[in-house]
């Protein structure tokens, strides 16, 4: 795919001109005091968990667990190539903020939607990947497949970032997430019962980011049209001229609008990383990050409560005479096969009280011992997953009061498991705002010039990003990733359409070729590398 040249777009030199000077001096260093600061937080913080979870016994665990560190924030560094630069695009093109101070503002709205995060979104990512392999991620063929995954992300990311097409990282690492699946499936023996690709799971995931760019095209366009219609002011709808900033309204506008974007791309996409960290951390160090430590003696008295009634409820449900020898892995053969068996609801209701007996007996999660913490975290995760597909499939059928019951569960299950240290959400908005200040300007130049023939008017950067704004922030809330990119460009593009200026076929061919390729090659390149590294782990 080769870069898309501008074919009919005149830039005003002075865009280019700003495009091209430095930081300067006194941004530099302010930028690298607040890295300094910010990883340093984040180093002190895992280094007082490392120490107060044990010694392992030789430097290479310590050594692995920095790798893929490093390799899970050059995920979300590589990330700020593409991302967060759709964001501050449209302000540098109307000159409503100098370049280096778009970019530093937009980074820390991105700290902020990262901080400010639930985390869900995480995990949703987290729950396409094979049960098993989450279940061993301490192990060989676990720690595969997140290097893998995170690898393979950051070669098309790359590889896309260097010929300026706005590709989405979401796309990318949900691709990994079926190429690693169907190669766990396909290399495993038949009968091993071994899982792939969730598919029913991963074609919400689909969904979203499928809908999600037309969504954008769709509503940037008509957004355009509404405003053209009510709001008569010519000079909102004028490309700016020489390289004076706009009336101060409209650059106001231009403005609040980066910024819901930048917020909307830290508690989305920020978190996609965040749980590959997280899954790393669980891998290495189960006795700090297996389990939230900050549930304590009262949440614990609660949590034994509420499990007794989802044990009641399921109880309800359990055939007589059925027994299950192995609780976790009836449930985990149920995630796989998405089949209830009378020994299903036996498995879900045994293990629910086994929890609760391990969680009451330490009377805290802090309290478990320490060789018990990833048994009882993975007890945890595949109930709370079991519990998350009978609701989603109806089966079995529960009334409204044990709904209610296994719902509350759930939460509380979720409070154990899916939780997100400060530092780990510090570390990853310091990666993307890097990766930002680094690779920005290949997207902006793509965005700002390459999209429409015509030079992008104030109108229509505010139409795009009010849309994408709303969008993301309305994916986050039901827990869905979308690709701010795609949102981005293809609102400039539905504006641009609305506003009679015409498209650049070539560019938009390019990113279309991009957003088609990079589910299957990121697929081929992730079920190639978790092959490969599999020969090395597996004995």
């Amino acid at each position: 795919m080769a870069e898309a040249p501008s074919i009919a777009i005149q830039t005003p030199h002075a865009v280019h001109e700003k495009l091209n000077k430095g930081p300067g001096t006194l941004g530099m260093i302010i930028f690298g005091l607040v890295l300094v600061g910010g990883f340093g937080y984040a180093g002190f913080h895992l280094a007082t968990d490392l120490e107060g979870g044990g010694h392992f016994e030789s430097i290479w665990p310590y050594v692995l667990l920095g790798v893929a560190l490093l390799t899970a924030l050059g995920f979300e560094f590589v990330n700020g190539f593409h991302d967060t630069a759709n964001a501050v695009a449209t302000v540098i093109y109307t000159h409503s903020l100098e370049p280096h101070i778009a970019v530093v503002w937009s980074g820390m709205w991105n700290l902020i939607g990262v901080l400010t995060s639930s985390g869900a979104v995480a995990f949703t990512i987290i729950s396409l990947l094979p049960v098993e392999l989450i279940l061993q991620v301490g192990h060989g063929a676990g720690f595969a497949m997140v290097f893998s995954l995170l690898i393979s992300a950051i070669m098309w990311n790359l590889g896309t970032w260097w010929f300026g097409l706005p590709a989405s990282s979401s796309h990318t690492l949900v691709g990994s997430i079926i190429g690693v699946g169907l190669a766990n499936q396909l290399m495993s023996p038949k009968g091993s019962g071994t899982s792939g690709v969730d598919w029913a799971q991963a074609g919400g995931v689909f969904r979203a980011l499928l809908v999600s760019p037309l969504v954008g095209f769709g509503l940037a366009f008509l957004l355009l049209l509404l405003l053209k219609a009510l709001i008569k002011i010519p000079a909102l709808y004028k490309a700016p001229e020489g390289d004076a900033p706009p009336p101060f309204w409209i650059r106001a506008l231009l403005i609040l609008t980066c910024t819901g974007v930048s917020f909307g791309h830290g508690s989305n996409d920020g978190q996609k990383g965040m749980g590959l960290i997280m899954l790393i951390l669980i891998g290495t160090v189960p006795t700090v990050y297996a389990l939230n430590h900050a549930v304590g003696t009262g949440q614990v008295q609660d949590f034994a409560a509420v499990s007794q009634q989802a044990a009641g409820a399921l109880q309800n449900h359990v055939t007589s005479g059925v027994t299950s020898s192995d609780p976790r892995a009836d449930l985990t053969n149920y995630i796989r096969t998405k089949t209830v068996t009378p020994v299903t609801l036996t498995a879900a209701h045994d293990l629910a009280l086994a929890i609760s007996t391990s969680v009451t007996d330490a009377k805290s999660l802090a309290a478990i011992p320490a060789n018990q913490q990833q048994n009882v975290r993975n007890d945890m995760y595949v109930e709370g997953e079991a519990l998350r597909l009978f609701a989603k499939n109806g089966k079995p059928a529960f009334n409204s009061t044990e709904t209610a019951q296994i719902a509350n569960y759930r939460k509380h299950l979720d409070t154990a498991t899916k939780f997100i240290p400060t530092w780990v959400k510090v570390a990853v908005a310091l990666a993307l705002g890097l990766g930002t200040m680094v690779g920005w300007k290949r997207i902006v130049v793509t965005v700002g010039e390459k999209i429409g023939k015509d030079h992008l008017t104030y109108a229509q950067g505010a139409s795009a990003e009010i849309v994408a704004a709303i969008t993301i922030i309305a994916a986050d809330q039901y827990h869905l990733p979308v690709s701010t990119t795609h949102v981005l460009s293809s609102g400039v593009a539905g504006t641009m359409l609305a506003n009679g200026s015409g498209l650049q076929m070539a560019t938009i061919r390019n990113i279309a070729l991009a957003w088609i390729c990079t589910l299957p090659a990121a697929a081929l390149l992730s079920a190639g590398l978790f092959w490969i590294l599999n020969q090395f782990v597996a004995h």
